[in-house]
């Protein structure tokens, strides 16, 4: 799927999220899976990926510890700005894009973005609230002042740097290769894909980068995330490539029937996939920037970033 304004799947994507939505939130802190280790160790990744140690496993899958994605330097601490001019912030979130963005049981904003914003409003000691508009409509509402911020799962692009302004990536959505359980590999280089089939998007930055850097595969394309999903499920396919998130909730989901695994680590090249996830402000607006920037420090320093991925990502996409 191509970077676009937004890092969503497709729509069946999104309606498999919406089923999984309040399981998620429930579920913290599950294991995910890691595979049997190569016997030899493998030479280095293409560039754009980012591999763990592979660990000796037993055959298939073993339980592995959640893992959660750091995205701050501790040697790069931002220095406290100049908060005294910030009462209120005013987020805008989108209305359908669990486990990010949904209706809570009470009616009220919930989802991932939601206790993100609440959690930076309580370090920057200010009154947050959160309105819930349609995807399409919210940078025309942050332009014309009827929010603050946008925490939407808005993907930084070249586009959409022209009318906002973006904190630093507080998430990105990576890449990754499922298989079936009983061939589930602990790293994936494209050495070890020679001749395999690789079911990808068809038109997607997934496919793109597969065909720059694993030559050697046989890619086979297809319309959608169902027919994609379908045919690794089938045995048509040795493996599927990926976003990662929409995979993770697949894999745990009913609609997956415990058949597949990711197999390999996360892929994260910029050109292909992305700058990464931002909170939009309006251009110039550099005192909530910064505010914000330090927000998400404090809160990734603090250990509440991590708190809020483990309670919604049961199968982490890294």
């Amino acid at each position: 799927m191509a970077p676009s304004q937004q890092a969503k799947s497709s729509k069946s994507a999104r309606i498999l999220l919406a089923g999984l939505a309040v399981g998620a939130c429930l579920l913290a802190g599950l294991p995910g899976a890691e595979a049997q280790a190569p016997a030899q160790q493998p030479p280095a990744a293409p560039q754009g990926t980012q591999q763990g140690t592979p660990q000796a496993a037993p055959r298939a899958v073993q339980a592995a510890p959640q893992a959660v994605p750091g995205f701050w330097d501790p040697r790069r601490r931002p220095e406290r700005p100049d908060l005294s001019r910030l009462t209120v912030i005013r987020f805008l979130t989108e209305t359908d894009y669990p486990p990010f963005n949904f209706t809570g049981a009470d009616g009220n904003p919930a989802g991932f973005n939601v206790d993100l914003a609440r959690a930076l409003c309580e370090e920057i000691k200010v009154t947050c609230t959160v309105q819930m508009r349609r995807f399409e409509t919210l940078v025309d509402a942050l332009s014309s002042n009827r929010g603050d911020a946008i925490i939407a799962s808005m993907a930084v692009s070249p586009q959409l740097r022209a009318r906002v302004d973006f904190t630093d990536p507080y998430y990105r959505v990576p890449a990754r290769f499922a298989s079936r359980k009983d061939a589930v590999m602990p790293e994936i280089r494209p050495e070890y894909l020679e001749g395999k089939k690789v079911g990808v998007i068809a038109g997607s930055a997934h496919e793109a980068y597969l065909k720059a850097m694993f030559t050697d595969a046989e890619l086979h394309g297809y319309p959608n995330d169902d027919a994609l999903r379908s045919a690794l499920r089938k045995g048509e396919v040795d493996f599927i490539f990926g976003d990662a998130i929409s995979l993770a909730f697949w894999i745990n989901g009913t609609d997956s029937g415990d058949c597949c695994a990711f197999s390999g680590g996360p892929f994260v090249e910029s050109r292909f996939f992305g700058e990464g996830i931002g909170i939009a402000v309006r251009k110039g607006n550099d005192v909530l920037r910064q505010a914000l920037n330090w927000a998400l420090f404090r809160v990734w320093e603090k250990g509440r970033y991590t708190d809020l991925w483990l309670r919604y990502f049961s199968v982490s996409p890294f």
